[in-house]
């Protein structure tokens, strides 16, 4: 009982954020959000998304509804879409203040990691990006600070430091 009770809320909050936005709420936008929303740590492909969403039999997706939601999603501030070096769009969902805290994405797993700990320094680099825009003209409102790399799981010379650490310590 408990635990249809907490879907029911999670669905309520998840119609309130598509209407709040000015989006239908469509089963599929409802099913896309919620997936997002329960899988925060990870950046999805629309191929991930349409793969994981077809395990539902209940929910008929189709590729082209799925690329133009994700698009309305990522225009009204619910998802963050960033591109990779090999130019493939990845998606997650954003709470209201995401913007505000440093992100690092590893593009080996994909997985976000918020950097609060560095975001003193991090908020000074963006301050600074923004009166260099100042300077030659331009009026920057906010930094949105992605930072894209390999994280310690993925990248290999840590792997085996990691390794050598565990087994000297």
């Amino acid at each position: 009982m408990q635990q249809g009770k907490a879907m029911s809320e999670s669905d309520a909050s998840i119609d309130e954020l598509l209407a709040t936005h000015g989006l239908r709420r469509t089963t599929m936008a409802r099913a896309v959000l919620k997936w997002l929303l329960t899988h925060r740590d990870h950046s999805w492909t629309h191929a991930e998304l349409l793969a994981a969403l077809q395990q539902d039999a209940t929910l008929a997706v189709d590729r082209v509804t799925l690329y133009r939601l994700l698009d309305r999603l990522s225009q009204v501030g619910l998802l963050l879409c960033t591109v990779d070096a090999d130019r493939v769009r990845h998606y997650r969902a954003v709470s209201e203040a995401a913007g505000a805290v440093p992100r690092f994405e590893c593009q080996a797993c994909h997985r976000n990691f918020e950097l609060e700990g560095k975001a003193v320094q991090l908020e000074r680099a963006a301050k600074s990006a923004l009166r260099a825009l100042e300077s030659i003209g331009h009026h920057g409102l906010s930094v949105d600070l992605s930072v894209r790399g390999v994280c310690a799981d993925c990248s290999p010379g840590q792997a085996g430091a990691a390794a050598s650490r565990r087994q000297h310590p």
